[in-house]
């Protein structure tokens, strides 16, 4: 495929992937906006080649993980190298990394998150949780960051997008909760489910619901904290950016706060932001690209330099 018929092909992918992300790239410049699908494009292919999904849904049994993981470093390795693969979603990485140098150790950092799922790994300690979601998302977070002009030695501003990728990674986590369980997965620490006296085999034992909610809003805290940081890093974005990732960074905080406020529900149905708070934030982050965020230093946030 051509530039052209690869960003119809990626619009199509986040599309139907994720309309809160659609949505909010639609503030974008064109350009931000055409390579910001095509990164998108091919994080979704190799989630959904991690989890047997399409476009996020149905998660199923990989018949041979380790194989798939080994594929998807290759073709993203060719990709990046500027070569041809044939496969959509990795020559649209290839594209963009080539037009922004993005650094191959980001995208090499997201597939080791995937790797540690493929082994059914679980973390031991929240710094280990944070470690994760720095791999399946706070690395995409910097990828973006780079996307939108931001210079890769530029290790602050990185530093929160990384944020931001952790806190939509531990809102998906709070949200996905029963879902995880089912599929025989769990990101809550074993130090938090000891403490708890929760077993992680059997998360969801009615007897251990209170407990269980008592952690869920653990996470959406965490959340908020990692949110409120990475609105600190958005002002060294352009303007059009900036709006974005401000009206993102409230669209996912909102499913964070929409799970504690649910006192549990979230456990029982799945979260979701309406379309009407949506565009209520669209509007809202406008008003919040025109003021300069509240100055906020990371000290006691987990930090890129702690990636084993």
């Amino acid at each position: 495929m051509n530039r052209t018929n690869l960003i119809l092909y990626a619009k199509k992918s986040i599309e139907r992937g994720s309309k809160s992300f659609s949505r909010a790239s639609k503030l974008f410049s064109r350009q931000t906006r055409e390579r910001a699908w095509l990164l998108y494009c091919w994080c979704r292919a190799c989630d959904d080649l991690a989890d047997g999904q399409d476009k996020g849904h149905g998660m199923s049994a990989v018949a041979n993980p380790e194989k798939t993981i080994a594929v998807m470093r290759m073709m993203t390795r060719r990709a990046h190298g500027g070569e041809q693969t044939g496969n959509p979603p990795f020559d649209a990485f290839g594209v963009v990394a080539q037009e922004c140098d993005i650094p191959l150790s980001l995208a090499r950092d997201m597939i080791d998150g995937f790797a540690l799922d493929s082994r059914g790994w679980r973390p031991e300690t929240e710094d280990d949780l944070l470690q994760y979601c720095y791999h399946v998302a706070g690395s995409v977070g910097c990828m973006m960051a780079i996307v939108m002009g931001i210079s890769s030695r530029d290790h602050d501003t990185l530093d929160r997008a990384c944020d931001l990728g952790l806190a939509f990674q531990l809102a998906n986590i709070a949200r996905d909760i029963a879902e995880d369980a089912a599929a025989g997965r769990c990101y809550l620490p074993q130090t938090w489910l000891t403490d708890a006296a929760i077993d992680p085999d059997d998360v969801m034992a009615p007897d251990r619901r209170d407990a269980l909610i008592l952690l869920v809003n653990r996470l959406c805290e965490l959340a908020e904290d990692y949110e409120h940081s990475a609105r600190v890093g958005a002002s060294s974005l352009p303007f059009r950016s900036r709006w974005a990732v401000l009206a993102a960074a409230g669209i996912y905080g909102d499913i964070g706060r929409a799970i504690r406020k649910s006192d549990g529900k979230s456990l029982d149905r799945r979260i979701y932001t309406s379309k009407a708070k949506k565009l209520a934030w669209i509007m809202r982050a406008f008003g919040q690209t025109l003021v300069a965020a509240p100055v906020r230093d990371r000290q006691g946030l987990w930090t890129r330099e702690r990636v084993a």
